[in-house]
């Protein structure tokens, strides 16, 4: 079976959800990457580094800067005459262009693959992750997101791909890209940070965010997070959102501070390796999943904790 990876990159780099997926797909044959984009050269090469690579497919055309669904979709269904899966990493991007494959492949989508059980069968989560589906495909052709968490990264380092040019692809026309507002900052990325510090609804305010949980996460080198709850009162961006409608996460070490663990956040941080959290409440669900849980109130817990590191 030919596989054929999407690579989500920055136009300079190839970014950490790529790995995972292509060790998803080493599972059910040859590896072969698309990297479409505009001068992409280097982010060519370096997906051609990454160990079980075959082949790396490479579409330089400025309709595909800031990959753009619309004009990726169409070349990625052309190529999949001769590919038998087509993957994507089950980010923004992945999930929002692989929807449109499938529609143009007249298949069904997989979504948010946990584990490869056949040549066409799958294991994924369903209601919030409370329980798992074991899917098998009767399509001819495989569409699948891959959840980065379930599967080790590919090493970046070892591949001998080769690098080939592809031709087609144009601007479809029905979209163009407007601007972006990336919020920068020094701390590790959320969704591949080793130790991730969130806070939930019970802070009361951005400024006690600021004041509590900044701070420890400092002392961590840590990313920040936070509830669904949190986001929505304001007290953070949306980025720092981690669950179900958020981004899934599985660092060495999760604070879930003040997060009570409603089914929508524990469906993202769940498969965490070792998951402290901190809480008044000695009935929170969060203890129910939590390795380390101190029943406390994280005002005075947290600053003390947070001085003795």
């Amino acid at each position: 079976m030919k596989t054929l990876v999407w690579v989500e990159h920055d136009g300079k780099a190839v970014k950490d959800a790529t790995l995972a997926v292509v060790t998803a797909a080493s599972k059910l044959g040859e590896v072969h990457l698309l990297v479409a984009g505009s001068g992409v050269d280097a982010v060519a090469k370096e997906a051609a580094q990454i160990a079980g690579v075959g082949k790396v497919h490479v579409a330089d055309n400025a309709a595909f800067d800031h990959n753009l669904p619309e004009n990726v979709a169409p070349l990625v269904a052309e190529l999949m005459g001769s590919h038998d899966a087509f993957l994507a990493p089950a980010t923004t991007t992945g999930k929002n262009i692989a929807p449109r494959v499938a529609a143009l492949l007249d298949v069904m989508q997989i979504s948010e693959i946990l584990s490869v059980e056949g040549p066409k069968t799958f294991t994924r989560p369903i209601y919030a992750g409370n329980a798992i589906a074991t899917v098998e495909s009767s399509d001819a052709k495989l569409v699948l997101t891959v959840r980065g968490t379930a599967f080790d990264k590919a090493a970046t380092s070892g591949g001998s791909g080769t690098v080939e040019a592809v031709g087609g692809g144009s601007d479809a026309g029905i979209s163009s890209f407007v601007g972006a507002e990336i919020a920068k900052q020094d701390r590790p990325e959320l969704t591949s940070a080793k130790i991730i510090v969130s806070g939930g609804r019970a802070l009361g305010s951005s400024e006690k965010y600021e004041e509590v949980i900044v701070p420890l996460a400092d002392k961590l080198g840590a990313a920040l997070g936070a509830s669904r709850a949190a986001v929505d009162a304001g007290y953070v961006p949306n980025d720092y959102q981690v669950g179900q409608t958020g981004k899934i996460v599985a660092p060495q070490v999760y604070f879930a501070i003040g997060i009570s663990g409603a089914i929508q956040h524990l469906a993202g941080m769940k498969d965490s390796k070792t998951i402290v959290a901190i809480n008044k409440d000695e009935d929170a669900p969060i203890f129910q999943v939590a390795d380390f849980g101190l029943v406390a109130d994280l005002f005075s817990a947290v600053p003390e904790l947070t001085g003795k590191i």
